[in-house]
């Protein structure tokens, strides 16, 4: 089988999110069970800077009508899956991130250079004599890369399957209709049953009208965007592809998060031994500027900064987790308000709060690994990493029963010899404070803490699971 995959970021090419986690690693868990997989993704400045083994690039003239546009081979630096690289410098050879300008605005011609990745999958898919290669599953992620099964059902001859998968439906792709021209969709492409969503263009709700199947990130997540509170206006378009859907839990890569083994950390240890936690704990207090005590109760926060996230939930119960003699260590980057609010809580508790502005993927290795506890009180979630992550750093997590935390953290109160972590039913302070002192309860039971360590350790989320259940998914298309 030969796989497609289409993605506006991957690891460690480009990473703003879980989105960069997934393309970086099912690719190569898909290869693993012997399927040809490629991917495909932007030329960002610092994508074609990372790529390993590049060849002469191919000439793909000027697809969109914004400048010559060539597509450069290489593989990627760690698992040495083959990678394209759309280098296109009107659109791609710029300061600033993926989606934003230094100053954190949306690039406006985002229409553009998200149309040219789904334009130019769509010419890998038909166009195999161009690379002496074609797919049988074109596999495209979340809204930057929505135009692809649109672009292919406009072509009249054989094209291979397409597969869309929601990363999170908040973010949509939403632009105004005069773009539709200028990105190749005709008239009859801007209707209730096509691309409009309330006047605008919707790339996300063109990826979920013209794929041939849809998934999304996690089964409870699936359930989630078919009802009016988490579909974010396209319950409906979900709910009647219902049958096209299918929730599919993402994965850890453990090759890159393995406390046994990752080079990040100042000591090593696994379920099996235990000790080199303690050290990292001290490292991490020590690090941040943290009063320098192994009984506190820490608690890590590694995540963008967002409602979505609830991370106005972990300044709400910040005070009142003191008298506990917890400390709180937080990673992240988002909303200014927030950031703010996270940097003077640092000034108002020095010692006991501790904040790093922005991300520093390294940073949250060791925060993982040296925490006791990590917090995502998300809104919503439709999957989630880190507590995944945490999970096998022994860090167990405090989590709202929703997305893929509800389905990855089973309750230790309510399943003592399962459990992994804690859950809590309602985005409020007050239960999240509950559900902090029910672990901070089971931190001062040192046995039954080490149980439950061992526990969330040995969990399996690796991605080869996750590879066999899209394979079974691509299989029903070829």
């Amino acid at each position: 089988m030969n796989l497609l995959f289409v993605s506006s970021e991957a690891y460690p090419l480009i990473k703003t999110g879980g989105l960069a986690d997934v393309a970086g690693a099912l690719p190569a868990a898909l290869a693993r069970t012997g399927v040809d997989a490629r991917l495909l993704v932007p030329g960002y400045p610092a994508a074609l800077d990372a790529a390993a083994k590049r060849r002469p690039a191919i000439d793909l003239g000027d697809p969109m009508g914004v400048g010559e546009t060539r597509l450069i081979p290489a593989k990627m630096p760690d698992s040495g899956l083959p990678v394209w690289l759309i280098d296109c410098p009107a659109l791609y050879d710029r300061p600033g991130g993926p989606y934003m300008d230094t100053n954190g605005r949306d690039w406006p011609d985002n229409h553009m250079r998200f149309a040219m990745l789904s334009r130019v999958a769509t010419i890998l898919a038909i166009g195999g004599a161009l690379i002496g290669w074609r797919p049988d599953i074109v596999h495209a992620n979340d809204w930057q890369a929505g135009l692809v099964p649109i672009y292919l059902n406009q072509w009249m001859g054989q094209r291979p399957s397409t597969v869309f998968t929601i990363h999170n439906l908040q973010f949509q792709g939403l632009f105004d209709a005069s773009v539709v021209p200028a990105v190749g969709l005709g008239a009859e492409n801007f209707a209730v049953d096509g691309v409009e969503y309330h006047g605008m263009v919707s790339y996300m709700k063109a990826g979920l009208q013209y794929a041939d199947r849809l998934t999304t990130v996690s089964p409870t997540y699936a359930r989630e965007i078919q009802t009016e509170a988490f579909g974010g206006g396209l319950h409906g378009v979900l709910r009647e592809r219902a049958t096209d859907l299918t929730g599919i839990l993402n994965g850890a890569d453990y090759d890159l998060w393995n406390p046994a083994t990752d080079p990040i950390l100042p000591g090593h240890f696994s379920a099996r031994k235990l000790d080199g936690k303690a050290a990292c704990k001290a490292a991490l207090q020590k690090e941040m500027g943290l009063e320098e005590d192994p009984r506190a109760p820490l608690i890590g926060v590694v995540s963008r900064f967002s409602e979505q996230k609830g991370l106005d939930l972990v300044l709400d119960v910040i005070e009142a987790v003191q008298p506990e003699g917890a400390q709180l260590v937080v990673v992240g980057t988002g909303d200014p308000a927030l950031e703010q609010a996270y940097a003077q809580a640092t000034k108002v508790r020095p010692g006991r709060v501790a904040a790093y502005i922005g991300y520093d993927e390294e940073l949250a290795h060791r925060v993982l690994a040296g925490c006791d506890i990590l917090a995502v009180p998300s809104r919503f979630e439709p999957c989630g990493l880190t507590q995944i992550y945490a999970l096998r750093y022994g860090t167990l997590p405090v989590v709202r029963r929703t997305g893929g935390l509800a389905d990855t953290v089973v309750d230790i109160s309510e399943e003592p010899k399962r459990g992994t972590g804690f859950l809590f039913e309602q985005p409020t302070a007050e239960m999240l404070l509950a559900t902090l002192r029910r672990a901070m309860d089971l931190y001062l039971r040192e046995k039954d803490w080490q149980a439950a360590i061992r526990r969330a350790m040995n969990q399996d989320f690796g991605w080869d699971r996750a590879a066999v259940r899209y394979l079974d998914l691509y299989d029903t298309l070829t």
